[in-house]
């Protein structure tokens, strides 16, 4: 039995955080990270705006992603052990549970990807939280000043609605409820749908 969990939201949500706490407790769990496909920085257009268009799905390389979500659906197995994941004795054929998490911030924005969730979570925060949890954030390259005002939140709010407008089965999550009541909900969820398959 393959699933597919997809743990998308805003920038500084939680996903990553969620994400890792799954891994921990689904068995054999695997995750697909969508900040992994981003193009080179020297591939990323600058905008109207003047920033570097980071947060829009041209950034990404969403065919590979796809293709590496489809080696998973191919065969679990042999992509959990190829990422290090330890399987249950029962999960080395197909005959066990298999779980993929698709983590990323616009992963209900490509057509290609959204039938192949099971699941869909989805967290978000809002405007002050996450400018505040974006500017305690240290990243490669840092956020040049006035980037989430003029690029990042506008982006996040027409990607939320085309987000919406394209995939009808996502379960949101307060994303300033604590760690613990996200994860148990999300486990919960995750459980439950287990045993209706």
């Amino acid at each position: 039995m393959k699933i597919i969990i997809g743990i998308g939201g805003v920038t500084n949500g939680g996903k990553t955080t969620l994400t890792n706490r799954l891994l921990k407790t689904l068995p054999n769990c695997c995750v697909v990270h969508q900040d992994d496909f981003f193009k080179k920085p020297d591939q990323i257009e600058v905008g109207e705006d003047g920033f570097r268009q980071w947060d829009v799905i041209n950034a990404i390389d969403m065919e590979a992603m796809v293709s590496t979500v489809k080696g998973w659906q191919e065969n679990p197995v042999k992509f959990a052990l190829s990422h290090g994941v330890s399987l249950s004795p029962e999960s080395t054929s197909e005959e066990g549970i298999h779980i993929l998490i698709v983590e990323g911030f616009l992963i209900y924005n490509y057509k290609p990807l959204i039938d192949s969730y099971d699941k869909c979570f989805y967290i978000s925060i809002p405007y002050e939280e996450c400018k505040k949890r974006r500017s305690t954030r240290t990243y490669t390259l840092p956020d040049p000043a006035g980037l989430f005002d003029g690029h990042v939140w506008p982006m996040y709010l027409r990607h939320r609605k085309e987000m919406e407008n394209n995939c009808n089965r996502i379960e949101y999550l307060d994303g300033m409820t604590s760690k613990d009541d996200i994860y148990n909900k999300v486990y919960e969820s995750c459980q439950n749908g287990l045993l209706n398959l």
